[in-house]
């Protein structure tokens, strides 16, 4: 190995480590805020290591707030979505990708057009569309829609099935499939890293929404975890220790989630580019 490129190797390996402690600088600060009293969270300089560290922030939130209901709320709205939005983009992007049909480009043009659009543009006309079919304070508005899939998710499949060769299926056609069978049988096993990856996306998108929570429920026993954990939040009073306990509890399923998926994701991050 010549110098030149031992010096490029270990400057990119500088250049990654201090951007990684650069990254994991916010959460640092959370945990650290997490164990502290409630008058040192702003003292300066800034106390890293909590002298004396209060565990019993973690017992605060854990007793007072209702997190374990707030992430029971959280999952009942996530989860319908995600899978069967998954099925429904997944078919549609196989439709895109590997059927052919008068005006599928031009479907599928309209429908990139779409991500265009901002939220916040429709979210008045939704808004009042709800409450004009009685779906306010309802978990409907947050659930139903997601069903049938977005568009982020249909274009990121479509080029991933792109790549699947187009053999397999005309071998799974001699062998009688229709194209209903080709799309069970063959392309969604084929596409585990990609659908994995879309799991994650749409699992950790519906985690961490406030907004969507924020308008649409009002009943304190049907708030979402990011609800729950904006109510430590006062209109003077912000408790922040408790404000980051409850943060770095509601943090660990999505860490546990992706420790065990890290591979399908990565994967099928990769392969969604390499076909246009």
């Amino acid at each position: 190995m010549n110098k030149n490129r031992m010096f490029g190797r270990i400057s990119a390996y500088v250049f990654l480590i201090c951007g990684s402690i650069f990254m994991l600088l916010p959460f640092a600060w959370m945990i650290s805020t997490s164990l502290k009293q409630e008058g040192k969270v702003f003292e300066y300089p800034v106390r890293w290591i909590p002298n004396p560290v209060e565990w019993g922030n973690y017992l605060t939130v854990l007793t007072e707030a209702p997190l374990i209901g707030g992430l029971m709320n959280t999952l009942i709205i996530i989860l319908p979505p995600m899978f069967i939005g998954l099925l429904t983009s997944a078919l549609a992007a196989y439709a895109f990708a590997k059927l052919r049909f008068p005006g599928r480009d031009f479907l599928f043009m309209m429908m990139l057009a779409t991500m265009t659009i901002p939220g916040v543009v429709t979210m008045i006309p939704t808004f009042i569309l709800f409450k004009t079919i009685g779906w306010l304070d309802s978990w409907n508005p947050l659930m139903i829609p997601g069903m049938f899939g977005s568009a982020a998710c249909v274009f990121f499949l479509r080029q991933y099935f792109r790549t699947i060769p187009s053999e397999l299926e005309d071998a799974a056609k001699m062998d009688g499939l229709n194209p209903f069978g080709v799309f069970v049988r063959v392309i969604l096993p084929l596409s585990k890293p990609a659908l994995a990856a879309q799991a994650i996306f749409g699992f950790i998108g519906g985690y961490n929404d406030f907004m969507g929570p924020l308008i649409y429920i009002n009943s304190p026993e049907k708030f979402t975890l990011q609800l729950v954990l904006a109510s430590f939040q006062g209109y003077y009073v912000s408790n922040w220790t408790l404000i980051m306990a409850g943060s770095v509890l509601a943090l660990i399923p999505t860490v546990i989630l992706f420790f065990f998926a890290q591979r399908y994701f990565v994967e099928g991050i990769t392969m969604s580019g390499m076909k246009g």
